[in-house]
């Protein structure tokens, strides 16, 4: 089976080869015939499992369309070539293919197309290159947004988020987290706005910046709804638990199922949280009393040693 579509594949070869010779009473090449050739050759050697050559056939094809001034299916051959790279196992030449026609498809103006190569190549790339699918899926959701596709733009924003809580880039899915939650709110979809609150608290308090969870809290009072919703309770008790350095706090409110029923990623953030301090709670300070007449000061040795818990 597998030698018969080889042998077919090459009969479209020659077929092709035979449409681009020119002579005597034959000028032009037949660029059109030529390609449409190319693309039997490439579904046959694909069918063969031969990938090498499905793909050779897929860029003579691009480019005899290039030829003959037909780009969409110039950036189909082009995409279908990435396709073939992908079947060897050569993720980052067939993103970089695939990339190349959805920018192609972008001049064609055709952008959902466009947005639907680069994502597929986001999605080839993701476990090989994180850094390279943030960049693809941040620029689909671009190209949704320009198209104000709002709803298919912050879907892709929100995997790229993922990723760069998965790869601890915490100041990066800070900024992508804002974007969708301002998305969110654009469209009306408040519920979503509270997750991706917690989403940023989860975040800001992982870099550290307890003042940025804070204000995110404070900010998100103004989306209808968020007062009095469980999202802002727990939060509330979530920062003061920090605050207070009380670890077990903390870890009830990232326990609870509001948190462990996050995004995974975002629920690996929650169990992971360390209050700063080790988990020493924050001591009140004790009310001044009177000392009778006369009675001297305590010695220096007798005072409270502040590093009694032990230092952070």
């Amino acid at each position: 089976m597998a030698a018969q579509k080889i042998n077919e594949g090459l009969e479209h070869l020659a077929k092709a080869e035979k449409y681009l010779k020119t002579g005597f009473l034959k000028w032009k090449p037949d660029y059109d015939s030529a390609a449409s050739e190319y693309g039997k050759a490439a579904v046959a050697f694909k069918n063969a499992k031969q990938f090498e050559q499905a793909k050779d056939a897929c860029l003579k094809e691009a480019v005899a369309h290039e030829n003959n001034r037909n780009l969409y299916s110039l950036c189909r051959a082009y995409e279908q070539a990435g396709m073939m790279l992908k079947e060897m196992q050569k993720l980052p030449e067939a993103v970089h293919l695939i990339e190349k026609a959805s920018m192609m498809y972008l001049e064609n103006g055709t952008p959902d197309t466009a947005a639907m190569a680069l994502e597929r190549a986001g999605k080839l790339i993701e476990n090989v290159d994180p850094e390279k699918a943030v960049q693809l899926y941040q620029q689909t959701a671009n190209v949704f947004e320009n198209e104000e596709r709002l709803r298919q733009a912050v879907e892709l924003l929100g995997k790229a988020s993922r990723l760069l809580v998965r790869g601890r880039r915490f100041d990066e899915a800070a900024l992508s987290i804002q974007k969708e939650k301002n998305i969110y709110k654009e469209i009306e979809n408040y519920p979503t706005c509270y997750k991706k609150t917690i989403a940023q608290v989860l975040v800001h308090l992982h870099r550290n910046d307890y003042v940025a969870a804070e204000r995110c809290v404070r900010e998100s009072y103004s989306i209808p709804g968020f007062n009095g919703s469980e999202d802002c309770a727990a939060l509330e008790q979530l920062l003061e638990g920090y605050d207070q350095q009380d670890q077990d706090q903390v870890a009830e409110v990232c326990n609870s199922p509001l948190f462990k029923y996050m995004d995974n990623d975002y629920a690996k953030l929650g169990l992971s949280l360390v209050v700063p301090g080790g988990g020493v709670k924050k001591k009140a300070a004790a009310p001044p009393q009177a000392k009778p007449e006369g009675t001297a000061a305590p010695a220096a040795e007798d005072e409270e040693d502040e590093y009694a818990g032990g230092l952070c």
